[in-house]
């Protein structure tokens, strides 16, 4: 497999590296926060928005894009960059957490997952082929082999099977990889490192999806409501078993802590829909923790939401004009809220990418850390 990854630095006291990623639609910064985009789209914010903050990549779910419009529809519009016109790289997740997640009637076998439409109720089949296959239509700059997540807290006999399964269906998406670049598709592959809450089995996942030489390592598995002790524990303990030069992947985390949390364990990519979600809403991240903008204090504020941010939310608009927003329920709380917490998460990465850069990344962390975790802004 060609190298896709370039370090370019690393933290001298702690696993915390800078890099840069070479996928078929540019080159990408990491570490990387990458905003999801659902269906396509990151909501309440436009292409040109994402453009303007910095972002490289941001994701789309499989899915949900699969069920609708359908994977051929996307293909016959240029694929995920022709249909949104986002020029830029995607992430495509294999759909597999929203199958066991938001499906009440599922069925995991060998052969793969049978899952019931949250939509119409309609059944379907999703194989660890047939998922790189969409996610080929889709024409993803990077996708996810279709896994078994298995939540916190189950016995360790189901995070053995979820286990076994996981590994067989990533031996079978890797050999029907294989064959699309063959012809012609340009994307990478990630694996999924699973294991549920068990060292043994995280081990054992971390040197099989190793002994692969794939293009990167998802680690999945982690924040499914384990308590933040455990996530970082075995965060710190699986990337022990991973190789260094592979840019590594972990789902689902988007707050501070648990980003600075990632970076110091020398993690590249992590993405969340908390941001977007907490804007709608109504609440923002500031250096001082977050703010909810409901709030009547802020009635008669004429201030920044975040007086040391230099987004143009921050420097545009009040907070009693961006309350009254939220109370009217005006769409535009949402876009520019939206706005607000990508350009505060895109920056606060920036800022621990020069930290790294410059060996006082530890510092930065803590000096930022006891500083959000204080409490919100008054």
């Amino acid at each position: 497999m060609e190298n896709i990854f370039k370090i370019t630095h690393k933290n001298k006291n702690s696993k915390a590296r800078t890099g840069v990623l070479t996928l078929p639609h540019g080159t990408v910064q990491t570490p990387v926060f990458m905003p999801v985009g659902t269906n396509a789209t990151v909501k309440a914010i436009t292409n040109d928005d994402l453009n303007e903050i910095g972002f490289e990549i941001i994701l789309a779910n499989t899915y949900h894009l699969y069920l609708r419009p359908g994977a051929d529809l996307i293909q016959e519009a240029g694929g995920l960059h022709g249909f949104s016109k986002w020029n830029k790289n995607f992430l495509t997740d294999s759909g597999g957490f929203q199958v066991f997640s938001l499906s009440k009637l599922r069925k995991i076998t060998d052969e793969g997952a049978k899952f019931q439409s949250n939509i119409d109720g309609s059944y379907h089949m999703f194989t660890p082929e047939n998922v790189v296959d969409t996610q080929v239509k889709f024409n993803s700059d990077i996708q996810m082999q279709l896994d078994v997540c298995s939540g916190w807290g189950v016995s360790r006999k189901e995070a053995e099977e979820a286990l076994r399964i996981t590994s067989d269906w990533l031996l079978r998406a890797k050999k029907r990889w294989e064959e699309c670049r063959e012809n012609g598709y340009k994307g990478i592959l990630f694996p999924i490192v699973q294991g549920n809450f068990f060292e043994d089995l995280r081990k054992k996942s971390a040197e099989f999806v190793s002994s692969l030489d794939m293009g990167g390592i998802a680690i999945g598995g982690l924040s499914v409501g384990e308590p933040k002790e455990e996530f970082s524990k075995f965060l710190s303990y699986t990337t022990d078993f991973l190789p260094e030069d592979k840019p590594k992947y972990v789902m689902g985390i988007g707050t501070p802590d648990y980003i600075l949390d990632a970076i110091s364990n020398g993690i590249d990519m992590f993405d969340c829909v908390l941001p977007t979600r907490n804007a709608r809403n109504g609440s923002y991240f500031t250096r001082d923790g977050m703010l909810s903008i409901k709030q009547e204090r802020f009635l008669h504020d004429d201030g920044p939401v975040d007086p040391e941010c230099n987004c143009k939310v921050c420097r545009t608009y009040s907070r009693s004009y961006l309350r009254h927003l939220f109370k009217s329920s005006e769409i535009l709380s949402s876009i520019l809220a939206t706005f607000h917490n990508l350009y505060f998460l895109n920056n606060m990465v920036k800022e621990a990418r020069e930290a790294i850069n410059n060996d006082r990344f530890d510092e930065y962390k803590e000096v930022f850390l006891s500083r959000f975790k204080a409490g919100a802004i008054k």
